[in-house]
């Protein structure tokens, strides 16, 4: 299977759940991935800004890690976050990422507000000394800054490791423009769960999705219609979880899908500072809208 067949389609952005004492609450952390892979995701993506990896401690993430590998034992590909504003770092830690995974999904640096020419500069520093494939990420309402299509562009006729890029703006526009010059094998992924539909009616390869974790059967049945050209069938199911799904991220994300998944039983609604979990008026619409879903 080459790497783009490993890809099609809806990739769990994984939360990490934690316990009332602030620890990794593996418990629960085995019953997301069941959850999820039983729900028909074609892929994990473990450590991306759903999972709060900036919280996270180097030995936690190694037994993180290790126990998801475990866990999935090769039921669906992985790809896990490699991420931050210190290009060689990261290059650093690209060159000796663990090889249990697929690729890295790598984020436009943040906080430092880089110009365009910085962030093709970043990415080909990163990619050349990678042992896995790239996936860029472009989230400018986190970042701070946008990774231009013409950006997006040169890195996908340049930079040969950089195989793909989660698009996460909120521009449909930027978007089509994308797709209108990266090469076909150029995997553009929805980043952003609330218009994921037009992205694939635009040639998204399929969606990183924050939904997936708590509704991953409805959301992966919604990108497999897409796929399929079947878009009548895709937008009822759009349409009928878009209402959830921006509940997700009223409160902030990774608080609103906790809250959800708390509800369903399969994790503990526990977030680390400085985010907080929703408030109680929020968690009881999220409840009544997850009632509504069955």
């Amino acid at each position: 299977m080459n790497i783009q067949d490993k890809f099609r389609g809806t990739g769990a952005a994984l939360i990490t759940p934690f316990t009332a004492d602030n620890k990794v609450d593996f418990n629960s952390l085995g019953k997301l991935v069941d959850h999820v892979i039983d729900g028909g995701v074609e892929f994990l993506v473990v450590f991306g800004t759903t999972g709060e990896p900036i919280t996270i401690c180097e030995s936690e993430k190694k037994d993180i890690i290790d126990f998801i590998c475990e866990r999935n034992n090769k039921r669906v590909p992985m790809i896990i976050g490699c991420g931050g504003n210190n290009t060689y770092d990261i290059a650093d830690k690209a060159a000796k990422i663990d090889t249990r995974f697929d690729a890295i999904l790598s984020v436009v640096p943040y906080y430092n507000k880089p110009n365009q020419r910085g962030m093709f500069q970043h990415y080909k520093t990163v990619s050349e000394a990678s042992a896995l494939p790239v996936i860029a990420y472009n989230v400018p309402g986190r970042t701070g800054c946008n990774l231009a299509a013409e950006t997006t562009i040169k890195i996908a006729n340049e930079l040969p490791n950089v195989i793909g890029l989660k698009e996460a703006s909120p521009s449909v526009e930027q978007f089509t423009y994308i797709k209108k010059d990266v090469p076909e094998s150029f995997m553009v992924f929805s980043g952003d769960d609330s218009i994921v539909v037009p992205h694939m009616s635009l040639g998204a390869w399929g969606a990183i999705s924050v939904t997936a974790n708590a509704m991953p059967k409805m959301y992966s049945d919604m990108i497999r219609l897409c796929i399929a050209n079947k878009y009548d069938e895709a937008l009822k199911l759009h349409l009928k979880l878009i209402e959830f799904t921006d509940s997700l991220f009223t409160e902030g994300s990774p608080a609103g899908v906790k809250a959800a998944l708390s509800q369903m039983g399969i994790v503990e609604n526990y977030l680390r500072l400085p985010l907080v979990p929703v408030t109680d008026k929020h968690f009881e619409y999220i409840k009544g809208l997850i009632a509504n879903l069955k």
